[in-house]
């Protein structure tokens, strides 16, 4: 089976957030056979930044799907989007 890369779009609560403490916590919520690999910075408005992660899971692993709901279930999150999905 091969891999998927995806983006995610994270938004925190609020802007008064620590992105490098929100980062941190969605590495560790991360399920099993995912991986981050990198991490970037989207300016959304009123000092409000998301973070958005590439993640690789594998292709058999039912898509993004559980690590969306890990990241929505990790503290500090607001809601959790698809940016973009491509096989690698």
């Amino acid at each position: 089976m091969g891999k998927v890369a995806a983006n995610l779009k994270v938004m925190p609560e609020s802007p008064d957030i620590d992105l490098d403490v929100l980062q941190e916590r969605l590495e560790d919520s991360l399920p099993e056979g995912a991986k981050i690999n990198g991490f970037e910075r989207d300016d959304v408005a009123f000092g409000l930044v998301a973070l958005v992660p590439t993640v690789i899971v594998p292709d058999d692993a039912g898509g993004t799907e559980a690590v969306e709901d890990a990241f929505e279930g990790t503290e500090g999150v607001e809601s959790v989007s698809v940016k973009n999905v491509g096989r690698i």
